[in-house]
């Protein structure tokens, strides 16, 4: 038997099932991996919008961040919301004892549009950026870390290289709030960039594409895969669970994970 990647995911709590922790455990087991975790986070929210954050202390996070590293071992650790620059700064700790890849979402604004992170944690988290193998923010998200307006896939672009020329290992900008038929992504490097396009699925199942997508690519890090591989592959995995979602909630319902075991 092949030992499945050990992905440790760093994250916030969705009680819905659809984003944060509960879609990174789903998107890990389903694509053969093993997910350990670390909260954050836990939220009140539904597929309508988030009524609630409560953090977990930062030294309790890096409890469990080391419990499951010294113990079960890891591949690749996911970074998903963090909160606060305390809660950064103690991940960041942890990181400097592993030499695993990082992905890191850096989550800063919920579907439905409340803030995730602390205005004074951005400057920390720009600070953690360098530590990532990849950085997957989404256009808002781009737009805040690069300091610029994005308006279209080129603007998209140039704010990736920018974050590569301040300092990151590689960015991928997704494209999915940006209009158009067609979901344009951009892989950007130290060694150049790689665009990914695909149809649009016109569906209101979207939430936490994100998170999925980021546990995916974790997963094919973990596992060994080359970067665009692994993006490559994300990118189908979650087209297929939007493509397939349940239809549950009254807002942006939950993807549908694991719709290959669904008779």
């Amino acid at each position: 038997m092949v030992r499945p990647p050990r992905v440790l995911i760093v994250a916030g709590s969705d009680p819905s099932g659809g984003a944060g922790i509960q879609a990174d455990i789903k998107t890990v087991t389903m694509l053969g991996g093993y997910g350990a975790t670390a909260i954050t986070a836990v939220t009140v929210q539904d597929t309508t919008g988030v009524r609630g954050v409560h953090p977990i202390p930062a030294d309790v996070v890096a409890a469990q961040m080391r419990s499951a590293i010294d113990d079960i071992g890891v591949d690749c650790i996911k970074l998903g919301m963090l909160g606060s620059a305390e809660v950064i700064a103690a991940v960041a700790d942890v990181l400097r004892t592993v030499g695993v890849p990082i992905v890191l979402d850096p989550v800063m604004v919920a579907k439905g549009g409340a803030s995730l992170l602390d205005d004074d944690a951005i400057a920390a988290l720009m600070a953690l950026l360098p530590s990532a193998a990849l950085v997957t923010p989404n256009t808002p998200e781009l737009a805040a870390l690069a300091g610029v307006e994005i308006d279209d896939e080129g603007d998209a672009l140039l704010a990736a290289q920018e974050l590569v020329a301040q300092g990151s290992r590689a960015v991928l900008a997704k494209g999915g709030h940006l209009g158009g038929d067609e979901i344009v992504d951009w892989l950007v490097t130290r060694n150049g960039h790689t665009r990914f396009a695909s149809p649009r699925i016109a569906s209101r199942h979207t939430h936490g594409t994100g998170c999925t997508l980021a546990s995916a690519i974790a997963v094919g890090l973990g596992r060994g895969e080359p970067l665009a591989d692994a993006v490559a592959a994300a990118r189908t995995f979650v087209a297929d669970a939007i493509a397939h979602a349940p239809g549950f909630g009254a807002g942006h319902g939950p993807l549908g994970h694991n719709w290959t075991l669904v008779r």
